[in-house]
């Protein structure tokens, strides 16, 4: 009896074809762009200690009350597969002793992330991300860079034209303490509205509730204040040097006072790029300064601030904007008889050595050979008889246009390249 075939797990998917390409260009676009900005790539575990996550998203955060993949090892432990990478960024800074000396780091990362949350168009169980922190720096310029590299990826991947950066101020702890008062205030003479979720937050954490995503509770962060009346002056100057920095760097932004982070590591920049393009998924790439983070790993104060973003959603724009990058095209090699076969493995291995994309069929005469090359959409075949291969020359066949010429076996990598 066949077996039922058998299925990707429930909120993950294979990368194959256009997909897996649209994927990588975003990756390599990002590693690229970020690398001219002085970046550095780093790696870190898919599991790490439980406590780097508790801590770095807070232990009232959706994400770790709901939405982390969670178990013990034999030894005990409590590990938990990454949700996001910038905990496990920061954690590295400090395990590896990085925090003494060399500052500010600038990190690169790229790789799969893990939530438990429910699939929907451009959100996965296993998803990807790519992201950039600067750790150690504390001046707005660090903030507004982050954000230029960003724009630059996207505008690099063509995409650009459909995001736009809405950016906020969370201000200096002067400041948070002010509006943390005025938004219990707010929030506890509505304490019977909020969701059960929120009113345990705003014990704990209040600004977590401007996170939530009820739709009461929505509602209410609507009316609720906002943190621009509660700004010391240092706090608002930081805000004006990053806006002025954007504006040198020539990235276009517009304020939204709603966008805020909830624990009490983040300050002064919140920032999203956002698109109508993606229903009703709109946040393609997110950030902003968390000065507290690294401290809360176990090692110095340290100011940092970057962002991340998924690279299913920038993927998705890519579709949207018909920019899938092609297939490459490959040079098909063709043995015409048993004694052209060795020959054709030479040339084979010559022009990739070339840098050229070449293939050769396991088996199949002449026709069947040509078949496959035109099934693989091969932009050239190099048919090598006996004959041919005694006079050094071979058939190079264009397989757009049918036209053929003979030409001298050594020339063809050349050729071709």
């Amino acid at each position: 009896m066949a077996q039922t075939p058998l299925q990707p797990a429930r909120g993950t998917r294979d990368l194959i074809g256009e997909e897996f390409r649209r994927h990588q260009r975003v990756v390599d676009t990002a590693r690229r762009v970020a690398t001219l900005y002085g970046f550095e790539e780093w790696a870190t575990p898919v599991f790490e200690d439980t406590r780097v996550f508790a801590r770095g998203l807070g232990d009232t955060s959706d994400v770790v009350m709901k939405e982390m993949y969670t178990f013990p090892d034999r030894g005990g432990e409590s590990l938990t597969l990454r949700p996001e990478m910038t905990a496990g960024v920061c954690r590295a800074l400090v395990s590896n002793g990085l925090t003494q000396s060399g500052l500010p780091r600038k990190v690169f990362y790229a790789g799969p992330m893990f939530r438990y949350e429910r699939p929907q168009k451009g959100r996965y169980r296993q998803f990807h991300q790519i992201g950039i922190e600067v750790l150690g720096a504390a001046e707005p310029l660090a903030d507004a860079e982050v954000i230029a590299c960003g724009w630059h990826i996207q505008q690099e991947l063509g995409i650009a034209e459909g995001t736009v950066l809405e950016i906020n101020t969370l201000g200096d702890a002067e400041s948070r303490a002010a509006y943390r008062a005025a938004l219990v205030a707010y929030f506890a003479a509505h304490r019977d509205r909020l969701s059960e979720d929120s009113r345990l937050r705003l014990e704990r954490n209040p600004l977590r509730i401007l996170d939530s995503k009820d739709p009461g509770d929505r509602a209410l962060v609507a009316e609720a204040p906002t943190i621009h009346a509660y700004l010391t002056a240092p706090a608002a100057a930081f805000h004006a040097g990053v806006k002025r920095y954007l504006e040198r760097f020539g990235v276009p932004f517009r304020d939204n006072p709603r966008i805020v982070r909830g624990l009490d590591y983040y300050n002064h920049t919140a920032f999203e790029f956002v698109t109508d393009r993606l229903g009703a998924q709109g946040t393609v790439m997110a950030g902003g300064r968390y000065d507290g983070l690294v401290e809360e790993m176990g090692g110095p104060p340290t100011p940092s601030v970057g962002w991340a973003a998924g690279v299913e959603r920038l993927a998705l724009l890519l579709e949207e904007a018909g920019l899938t990058p092609p297939a490459p095209r490959p040079v098909a090699v063709v043995p015409v008889g048993e004694a052209a076969e060795g020959p054709a493995l030479d040339l084979l291995q010559a022009l990739r050595r070339a840098g050229v994309v070449a293939e050769i069929a396991y088996r199949g005469n002449l026709k069947r050979r040509l078949e496959r090359a035109n099934r693989q959409h091969a932009r050239a075949a190099v048919i090598l008889g006996e004959e041919e291969i005694a006079r050094g020359v071979a058939q190079l066949r264009d397989l757009d246009s049918g036209t053929q010429e003979t030409v001298a076996i050594g020339e063809i990598p050349r050729r071709l390249a």
